[in-house]
């Protein structure tokens, strides 16, 4: 403890011990707790993160609802998703399958 007050005396004293321990707490609080300025910091932007990845799924349910409809309202537009998406046909029909590179 001796060696504090040598370290004060010498380097510290102008300043008042107060604003030393506001400053001295002001800085563990910061650096040391678990919610310094760094976690803050990372914590708002995982929230950012989650906030766009909540409105980019809201938008995808809206576009399958909206298509999700469209295939319960209109028969051709189901026949159509059907020969598109599992390569369904008629009876006296036949379908070739281009892939491309």
């Amino acid at each position: 403890m001796d060696w504090l007050k040598r370290f004060y005396t010498k380097y510290l004293a102008w300043i008042n011990k107060y604003v030393l321990v506001t400053i001295g707490v002001f800085l563990l609080m910061c650096l040391d707790s678990d919610s310094n300025l760094y976690k803050r910091y990372m914590y708002d932007e995982r929230i950012r993160n989650l906030e766009k990845e909540i409105k980019f799924y809201r938008d995808e349910i809206e576009i399958n609802r909206q298509k999700l409809n469209e295939l319960h309202t209109d028969k051709e537009g189901l026949e159509r998703f059907a020969r598109e998406e599992y390569f369904m046909k008629r009876e006296n029909e036949d379908v070739y399958i281009i892939k491309g590179e």
